[in-house]
């Protein structure tokens, strides 16, 4: 099983305050990205990693003898997540991944357990188009709606001005996409998509709606809700810090 992780990080991280890029801001004494290429590193044979170009050279001799080898694509303009994850298209292209596993940058308390079952899933054979967990918590950031089958129809994001729920169901910013998913269904979505109304970016989570509508599509539920916690304030730096300090050694 060959798999391609693939993480864009091009934010600056401007709300976390240090002159580094978001993706070397410190989250318990280690770099963001240190903490993905650990968690994903046993079970992925390389990552692209999309960065900002006023970083590249910085990134770029960070991660110049990791593990696993590491890939950089640069986002020139702040389009949004869908157009990040889309530059990473030539990796895929080049090394044909049986699965291409996407991660926000951010998204660093994802249990082990987590990746572990999203791995054993793949290794069963017959998984999904795009599988993913999902976390029920209060005040979500993100929302995934499902009709009265359990197919997800719509995605909300509070970011964008939808009204939320109280609790609802939310992606941790994990996506297990097959092969064919990521290189026709992708594209096939983002030529239609236009910028959000609110943060006028291209999101790339509404995609689990569209292809849900079109493929098989499946979730799992996390194994803690702090996952869906993403590292964007520094409330949430504080937050996330202390449940990785808490967590048992696996």
């Amino acid at each position: 099983m060959v798999r391609l992780l693939v993480v864009p990080a091009a934010g600056m991280g401007s709300r976390l305050g240090p002159d580094v890029p978001k993706l070397l801001v410190p989250v318990a004494g280690r770099p963001m990205i240190d903490w993905l290429l650990t968690l994903y590193g046993p079970f992925v044979d390389r990552a692209a990693v999309i960065v900002h170009p006023a970083w590249l050279a910085t990134v770029t001799e960070y991660l110049s003898r990791s593990k696993p080898p590491v890939e950089l694509f640069v986002q020139q303009v702040p389009t949004g997540m869908l157009d990040a994850i889309l530059l990473a298209m030539p990796a895929v292209h080049g090394h044909r991944p049986d699965r291409v596993w996407i991660t926000w940058c951010d998204q660093i308390a994802i249990h082990p357990d987590t990746i572990r079952r999203l791995a054993n899933s793949d290794a069963a054979g017959h998984a999904p188009s795009l599988l993913m967990p999902t976390c029920r918590r209060a005040d979500p950031y993100v929302h995934l709606e499902r009709d009265a089958n359990g197919r997800i129809t719509r995605v909300l994001h509070r970011r964008e001005g939808d009204q939320m729920p109280e609790v609802g169901e939310s992606d941790t910013g994990v996506f297990d996409l097959s092969l064919e998913a990521f290189m026709n269904l992708l594209p096939k979505f983002a030529s239609h998509v236009r910028p959000a109304a609110g943060t006028r970016e291209r999101n790339f989570v509404p995609f689990v709606a569209w292809a849900a509508a079109r493929t098989s599509v499946a979730t799992f539920a996390c194994t803690e809700p702090e996952e869906a916690i993403g590292v964007n304030t520094p409330e949430e730096l504080a937050l996330v810090e202390a449940h990785l300090r808490a967590r048992p050694v696996a």
